[in-house]
């Protein structure tokens, strides 16, 4: 399995009293996931942290080193994240119509995988270009994908976190699954979108290319957000290919 290296935090942001967001770092199980919580309150909370637990279970319970396709692993997370949700919506009212967004980076010997739902974002820095790895499930990137919209109009469009797919919200789930060849100091990273609905893209190469330890940058990264405003909670996790 490639070796990677990582770090994550997850902070409550400015404006908001409770934490909805999710992150779960397992280097030794080859895997990151972040999630969002969306429904309200307690039960956005309660989604994203199934989807963790839901990585956790898969992962510990058939590694990538057992020979299991990293992108089966994933695919079977979201699927089991998907019916717990569900089930637990349907077993409890006032849960019902809870989810997340969900971001789940893996990776086996040479490749990486990532899975992903909503709009929060994977993104790859690789030899000094920032790539967005995956595009948001959201009205507005419907339309700017459309050309009704720019994306700076999209930015501020007052529809911007409006979500077309969340896991956990219907019976069925359609994951989107990028995958690709690692490669040594290729830098992961995975965020709510209190991230990126407070900075901008070329304000995260700026602090994903200084010369600081991982922890730093997840920590310049979040302080840049609620700086910003820091409207949501703040969900960022780094993971570099060493």
């Amino acid at each position: 399995m490639l070796t990677i290296e990582c770090a994550g935090k997850s902070d409550v942001g400015r404006r908001r009293s409770n934490n909805e967001d999710s992150l779960l770092i397992r280097p030794d199980l080859g895997f990151v996931a972040v999630a969002d919580g969306v429904g309200g309150a307690a039960a956005g909370e309660l989604a994203s942290s199934i989807f963790v637990d839901a990585a956790l279970g898969v992962f510990s319970g058939c590694p990538v080193l057992a020979g299991r396709p990293v992108s089966e692993l994933i695919q079977k997370v979201y699927y089991v994240a998907n019916e717990k949700i569900v089930s637990e919506g349907r077993e409890n009212p006032n849960n019902r119509g809870m989810g997340c967004t969900a971001e789940l980076l893996g990776f086996d010997e040479q490749n990486y995988v990532v899975g992903h739902v909503g709009d929060s974002r994977t993104y790859l820095l690789r030899s000094g270009r920032l790539r967005q790895v995956t595009k948001d499930h959201s009205i507005v990137q419907e339309q700017v994908d459309k050309g009704l919209i720019t994306q700076a109009e999209a930015k501020v469009h007052s529809m911007r976190n409006v979500i077309m797919r969340a896991v956990g919200v219907n019976e069925t789930l359609a994951v989107d699954l990028i995958q690709g060849r690692g490669q040594p100091g290729d830098l992961f990273l995975l965020c709510s979108d209190g991230l990126t609905d407070m900075i901008e893209d070329e304000k995260i190469i700026e602090i994903l290319s200084l010369t600081l330890d991982l922890r730093r940058k997840v920590d310049s990264l979040i302080e840049s957000a609620n700086l910003a405003g820091g409207y949501d909670n703040v969900t960022v996790a780094l993971c570099r290919v060493v």
